[in-house]
């Protein structure tokens, strides 16, 4: 259930090598323009990828469009959405890392034990960048920015896996 909180912050906030500054700044803002989309970006997971949906018990089989007008739906993808938010703040502070590690362990340790494969941490990755291009003013240094962020949180995940 974790999954995606979990899975969006490491994506962005968890990284082995440190963006540059005007990365960390080109991801921080780009993600404040869409942070309080909670379930507009959760619901545009599981639209793009109906089996990441089936992952979470209760949201399993349910009318997306129905649940996006649920407070359980709210919530959790609050959860999710404030995960990532947390890691977007740590970006491009090298004394951060060991906070990014820790939330990255303790990703890998919870969806590890539940059986998620990389290849749908890959899938959410892909979701969350669609998103982000529908929904901010994406150009090549804010893709350049993303990109090098979510390759080393999904670096240090899958290396945990």
């Amino acid at each position: 259930m974790k999954f995606f909180a979990v899975l969006a912050l490491c994506v962005v906030g968890a990284i082995a090598a440190p963006l540059s500054a005007d990365q960390a700044a080109t991801v921080q803002s780009t993600w404040a323009s869409v942070r309080f989309n909670e379930v507009d970006i959760l619901a545009a997971v599981f639209a793009a990828y109906p089996d990441i949906q089936a992952r979470f018990p209760q949201f399993a089989g349910k009318d997306l469009a129905s649940l996006k007008d649920s407070a359980a739906f709210a919530t959790h993808a609050g959860r999710i959405v404030g995960f990532i938010s947390e890691l977007i703040a740590l970006v491009g502070n090298e004394s951060n890392a060991p906070a990014v590690n820790t939330l990255i362990g303790q990703l890998a340790a919870s969806h590890k034990g539940r059986g998620i494969a990389p290849a749908q941490f890959n899938e959410f990755r892909t979701a969350l960048v669609a998103y982000l291009q529908a929904n901010v003013a994406w150009n090549a240094a804010v893709e350049s920015a993303w990109t090098a962020g979510l390759d080393n949180i999904f670096g240090l995940l899958f290396a945990q896996l």
